[in-house]
This record gives structure tokens, sequence and C-alpha cells, in this order.
């Protein structure tokens, strides 16, 4: 994990924005799509990603918040803006040196830079699987993809990725650049096509690097 006194707020803040611009472009019409996240369809990975918002940003503000503040929450233009303004309100107001229990990653209690480089990793790699689902090629900023992949590799390959809901799937091997080698770190095949219609014809999201 990133160092613990490594202030990662500002480049969370930063990713958390370009996920809603990658997120602003979902229509009605996208929710049924497939993503990289096993059987998760865009819906349940937009749901999943408002409910983590808001789960982070109680315990962050409570220093603790049941399994049940994590929980999934359909995606509207409204509970998208909602959560990450509860969340970077909470993570903008903590004391750099307190500890949350974030049930979501341990029951005991870590650092707020260990949690906040967690819901940094969580974004950036959902933002990818998102436009994956949109049909676009996404790389993230080179200052997201370092910051990312010091987190990455320290995430257990182990039993807890084969749990139903698990966000991250078995290691894959391979990947060439940095980003290529964290996304198989975390499950993701670098070389997936992103989504096409079933008539092969490519959706309006574009390809991108941000």
């Amino acid at each position: 994990m990133a160092r613990v006194n490594d202030d990662l707020r500002p480049l969370h803040r930063s990713a958390l924005r370009t996920a809603g611009d990658v997120v602003g472009r979902v229509t009605a019409g996208d929710l049924d799509r497939p993503t990289p996240c096993g059987p998760w369809t865009l819906s349940d990975l937009l749901a999943h990603m408002v409910g983590q918002h808001l789960g982070f940003a109680a315990a962050v503000r409570d220093g603790d918040a049941p399994p049940a503040a994590y929980e999934p929450v359909p995606c509207t233009p409204a509970s998208w803006r909602e959560s990450t303004t509860e969340l970077l309100a909470a993570f903008d107001a903590a004391d750099p040196g307190a500890h949350v229990v974030a049930v979501e990653l341990s029951p005991a209690p870590l650092p707020l830079g260990f949690v906040v480089g967690a819901q940094l990793l969580d974004t950036v790699v959902h933002t990818w699987d998102v436009a994956q689902a949109l049909g676009a090629r996404h790389e993230p900023a080179q200052e997201l993809v370092a910051a990312v992949a010091r987190v990455a590799a320290v995430v257990p390959d182990d039993e807890r990725r084969d749990a139903p809901g698990a966000a991250f799937a078995r290691a894959l091997p391979g990947g060439g650049t940095p980003w290529e080698r964290t996304l198989a770190h975390l499950g993701r095949d670098p070389a997936r096509e992103p989504y096409r219609a079933a008539d092969g014809t490519a959706t309006t999201a574009g390809s991108e690097r941000t």
C-alpha cells in the first residue's frame, strides 16, 4: 500500500472527478451491458460504486460503519453526486492521523492513508471498467497509475477474490506497461476489447487518456 504518510486525497479527488466524467456518459440503454467485473452489469457496477462511496464516507466520518452502509445503491445523477460529495467531505474533514474501521477492508482500525488508498484504487480501476462497458479505451494519468500501482501491489491474491461479489478476480499473468500490469494483478485482462454492440458497431464513447 502507499505509505500511510502519503496524502493521497488530492489524487483521489482527481480520480473521482475523472470517474464522474466517464459515468456521466452512461445512458439508460447502457445499463445492461457487461463489464469486466465478472457477472456484474454496468448497472450493478455503478450501484456498487455509489454504495462504496457512502460506506467509506460513513466510516471515515464516524470512525466505523456497519456492512449495511456499503450496500449497493442504484446510480442516478443525483445519487452519484450526493455520494461523491459525502465521500470527499468526509476525507477532507478527517484528521490525517486518524484510524478508521472500514469493514470492507479489515475489522481492525486502519490508518486514514490506507483507507484513502483503497478508495483511490477502487475509483481508478472501476473507471476503467465503466469505460470498457461504454466501448472506450481508458488509461489514467501517469500520477494516478503510479499511486494505484503501489496500492495494488499489496492487494492479496487469495481466496477472498473467489467470494461472490468480490471486486477483483484472481491475478492474471502478463501486462507490459505499469497500468497493464496493475490491471492484470487485479484480475483484469489488459488486452480485453471494449464493449461493442451485437451488430459489431462501435459505441459513442471514444478512446481517451486522462
